[in-house]
């Protein structure tokens, strides 16, 4: 029990969105509808989200954007060598957004955005064969950022605020792959928290090369989740010496949420609008996950992340005054090294295709609908750091399927 695998803690089997790690990409209708790209994109206030400098271009004084997504995703595993076949069985995730800025100023306006970066939910069968490591993860994580935008001159602005984090997360895996209490029950552990905090920053930049053309930068600071008033209950466990005592006990770890940096352009003619964004996400902060336990017993689990990189392209087109159709692709880098792929993050390279469109029901008021198909590359990689010292591993197939739909109001 030295190796209790909670890796999945806080928010590590999130939804299949994107590739890295637990990272899940669905901040905005438009913005997703073109390859999720807004860095440059001065639109809606979807742009509080990827690069508040632009708040202050916004031709409206009040601009609200909101929305949600259903994430329909599936994981199927496969041991080649013994036949043994999983697949998840996940309830509908529903990640949302809700952006507002209003103009103080010709020269300075404010924001507020509310969106979820991380959470899903995840259930593999009963005593699946990768049951030791993950049964099942509940986690959500909720970003509030206030904001301010400036305008330096016509030609460059700046943005940014501070971020509060709150998530929550309940988890559970079985012991070992056979340890039971006298009835056959298997052993397992279930972790569980709530309001967990804490705070990060992010601050972007926007450059009008012309009327046509912009350039944008925006970094979003590293946030460290640290659990120390959560609950690891321990259940079916046998009476013995060796094996810890059924009961709840407390526990403590660290996650870091990686810093991301963006940058790209946005260039619109006529009827017609391009973009591409390039985002480096620094995940060599994430080397490992411990868990130390109040029972005393401990967890030690690396991960040894490496940075990733997701290439974005999107474009728009508006064939009337009241419709605006998109399409977008971004292939998203998986951080997981080989040897570390374990089933709670079962992550690997992704190709995204995206598509969507706008119906301006009046001036003020729109409605925005978005799709999103996400397609994993098959892999056939194992987690070689389990409790009783062998590998778990197998070939990986996932994709998801993700609908979405928002609106924007302007005035």
């Amino acid at each position: 029990m030295r190796k209790i695998l909670l890796a999945s803690l806080f928010l590590l089997a999130s939804a299949t969105t994107f590739a890295g790690g637990y990272r899940v990409g669905l901040q905005g209708q438009r913005a997703l509808a073109m390859g999720h790209t807004g860095v440059a994109y001065v639109n809606t206030a979807e742009i509080a989200f990827f690069n508040p400098a632009g708040l202050v271009y916004l031709e409206n004084k009040l601009n609200v954007s909101a929305g949600g997504f259903g994430v329909f995703s599936s994981v199927a595993w496969q041991n080649e060598s013994t036949g043994q076949f999983a697949k998840t069985d996940s309830p509908m995730g529903t990640p949302f957004y809700l952006y507002g800025s209003y103009a103080l100023t010709e020269w300075m306006s404010a924001g507020l955005a509310v969106y979820t970066p991380y959470g899903s939910t995840v259930e593999w069968p009963t005593d699946w064969a990768g049951s030791h490591l993950v049964n099942n993860i509940e986690l959500s994580a909720i970003f509030v950022q206030p904001l301010l935008s400036f305008k330096i001159n016509d030609v460059m602005s700046i943005g940014g605020g501070p971020i509060f984090v709150t998530g929550n997360v309940n988890f559970n895996r079985n012991a070992n792959r056979t340890l039971t209490d006298l009835e056959g029950n298997r052993s397992n552990i279930t972790v569980d928290d709530s309001g967990v905090t804490n705070w990060g920053w992010s601050l972007g930049a926007l450059f009008n090369v012309s009327d046509n053309f912009r350039i944008g930068a925006h970094y979003r600071s590293e946030i460290i989740l640290e659990s120390t008033e959560g609950t690891a209950t321990f259940a079916n466990f046998p009476n013995s010496p060796l094996t810890p005592s059924n009961g709840d006990t407390s526990f403590e770890a660290s996650l870091p949420l990686p810093a991301e940096l963006t940058v790209g352009l946005s260039y619109d003619f006529d009827k017609w609008v391009f973009n591409f964004d390039f985002t480096r996400t620094f995940w060599d902060v994430y080397t490992d996950l411990d868990i130390v336990f109040g029972n005393g017993r401990e967890s030690i689990n690396p991960r040894n992340y490496r940075n990733s990189s997701l290439y974005k392209f999107g474009m728009a087109y508006a064939p009337s005054e009241k419709f605006t159709l998109r399409a977008g692709y971004y292939f998203d880098q998986s951080p997981i090294r080989s040897g570390y792929f374990a089933p709670e993050t079962p992550r690997n390279d992704a190709n995204g295709f995206t598509a969507g469109l706008s119906f301006d029901i009046s001036n003020s008021f729109a409605i925005d609908a978005s799709f999103l198909y996400v397609r994993f590359k098959e892999i056939n990689e194992s987690y070689d750091y389990v409790d009783d010292g062998s590998s778990f591993g197998g070939t990986y197939k996932s994709s998801a399927f993700i609908p979405g739909i928002g609106v924007t109001y302007k005035m």
